[in-house]
């Protein structure tokens, strides 16, 4: 029964991976159709399990904010230093906002379903990066007064611009934002 299990969520993942890159792609209406081809699963799986086109929008938006707040840990317990593990998540939350400004304008519709995300958002992930910003600190690597808030509303700025401008690099700004938050004294 647990293999069946971790085979049915491992097949769940890969039909929210397809849905999420469709979506940075086509935009949230892209064709049911193009995203389970994507999977290699059938449409009727799809609606199996998400009847409505929210509830998928929903489920790939949690699936990527899981993503990204249990990679925080690992990449602390598995980098060469703090720095290097907040420089990592940041990198996977640039990757994070990419596809949520794919979700954006379902997100701003009255929809019921995406009245929460925000919540959700802001409750897992601002403590992962201020775990990430506080081991940094305590190691010297990183200027002490740096909020998490504070960080991911400046990455985040510096990313909405990315999708509407082939001439900006959304990843080479954030590059010196983290560069900057570099203490003198640091390594």
């Amino acid at each position: 029964m647990t293999e069946k299990r971790a085979d049915a969520r491992r097949n769940q993942e890969t039909l929210l991976d397809a849905a999420a890159t469709a979506f940075i792609e086509s935009g949230v209406n892209v064709p049911v159709r193009d995203i389970a081809a994507r999977a290699g699963v059938g449409v009727g799986t799809i609606y199996r399990h998400f009847p409505t086109r929210a509830d998928l929008i929903v489920a790939v938006y949690h699936h990527q904010i899981e993503a990204c707040a249990e990679a925080g840990p690992a990449l602390l317990a598995k980098s060469a230093t703090a720095h290097a593990a907040l420089a990592g998540w940041i990198d996977l939350f640039v990757d994070f906002l990419v596809t949520k400004h794919g979700l954006a304008e379902a997100m701003h519709s009255d929809d019921a379903a995406f009245e929460r995300l925000h919540a959700v958002f802001l409750d897992r992930l601002l403590p992962v990066c201020a775990r990430l910003l506080e081991a940094a600190a305590a190691a010297g690597e990183i200027r002490p007064d740096v909020g998490a808030l504070e960080l991911m509303r400046g990455v985040g700025n510096l990313c909405i611009s990315d999708c509407r401008d082939d001439r900006y690099d959304a990843r080479r700004m954030v590059g010196f934002l983290i560069t900057g938050l570099r203490s003198t004294a640091g390594p």
